[in-house]
């Protein structure tokens, strides 16, 4: 192995790219049956509760191939620690030799998730966003109205979240963004004022309702990765006009659609990837009044792209 990097100077190199237009290419090879990505490996645990994921893949005829393994513990804020941690391994498609460890503590993954959101956001976000509504005031909850400042003016935002303290936390920190932020610890709220959502939790139970979501409302649910968690209510999916995955062969084991067609409120057919509707305009959304529904579980392409990217910066810049 070539190199060990560390957080530090992992942070530095993601000003030397845009991380938004990386992970939006990476979605649309992967819709063109261009990545290789094998069943998400996982561990689940009770007590304290968290999960591992192991996600790994290539991309034909690139350079690479990357294994990535993120953790997230979600009592650790209760010892003052982040509750998510990581690594990912870079490794030359060639001859099988790895090139560098990227010991970023899983902050990869929290950054290219958040730019995932933005993703969703751009191509399928009513053209008026009004307000901006997040569930979740942790690590993700922040980041996403960090990047969604890339595809949307809207600087009227409500959170959600569980105590006042971390809504406190979260506000103070992203009004600095220039964000007009109100809290609230009534979920019902959000989707009364917001119709670009953003949920972002580790919820076992659905948080959204299917009665309270508006005409022409826009949510992007990226907190089930597993098959026991669950945001949303499935009967929003079930009247939604765009059920949009980022990997349909993904959402048939974990996340909201896996949930959805459980319960029998959507079937395989009614969900399209988004690689496709980024691809094709006439996949998007037709107009205002349409409510559309974007399932993130996380695909091993955006750890590819996002790691390349970050190695690729650090030796250009020389940093060993």
């Amino acid at each position: 192995m070539n190199d060990v990097f560390r957080l530090p100077e992992i942070e530095e190199s993601l000003s030397n790219f845009d991380v938004i237009e990386i992970i939006e290419e990476g979605f649309v090879a992967y819709s063109q049956g261009k990545v290789v990505v094998p069943p998400v490996g996982e561990m689940i645990f009770e007590s304290p509760p968290g999960d591992a994921h192991i996600k790994y893949g290539f991309i034909q005829g690139d350079e690479y191939f990357v294994i990535k393994i993120a953790t997230g513990f979600y009592e650790n804020a209760r010892l003052g620690i982040s509750t998510s941690n990581g690594l990912m391994l870079v490794f030359s498609q060639k001859t099988g030799q790895l090139v560098c460890a990227l010991l970023d503590e899983g902050r990869l993954t929290d950054i290219r998730t958040a730019a995932a959101g933005a993703v969703a956001a751009k191509h399928l976000a009513p053209s008026d966003v009004e307000r901006i509504g997040i569930l979740g005031a942790g690590i993700q909850g922040r980041l996403q109205l960090k990047y969604l400042a890339s595809v949307t003016p809207c600087k009227s935002a409500m959170v959600w979240g569980i105590n006042a303290e971390e809504l406190e936390a979260y506000a103070l920190e992203t009004r600095r963004l220039g964000y007009d932020v109100r809290t609230t610890l009534d979920a019902q709220e959000v989707p009364a004022c917001c119709n670009l959502i953003v949920t972002a939790t580790p919820s076992k139970n659905p948080l959204l309702m299917a009665d309270w979501i508006r005409p022409g409302t826009h949510i992007t649910a990226m907190g089930s990765d597993t098959h026991d968690k669950i945001e949303l209510d499935p009967q929003i999916l079930a009247q939604a006009d765009m059920v949009v995955a980022d990997s349909i062969s993904q959402s048939k084991t974990r996340g909201e659609i896996f949930r959805a067609t459980q319960a029998g409120a959507i079937g395989e057919q009614d969900v399209i990837e988004l690689g496709a509707v980024i691809q094709d305009p006439s996949l998007r959304r037709q107009n205002d009044q349409q409510i559309t529904v974007a399932d993130l579980t996380g695909v091993a392409v955006q750890d590819i792209q996002i790691s390349k990217a970050v190695y690729e910066s650090l030796v250009s810049k020389g940093s060993r």
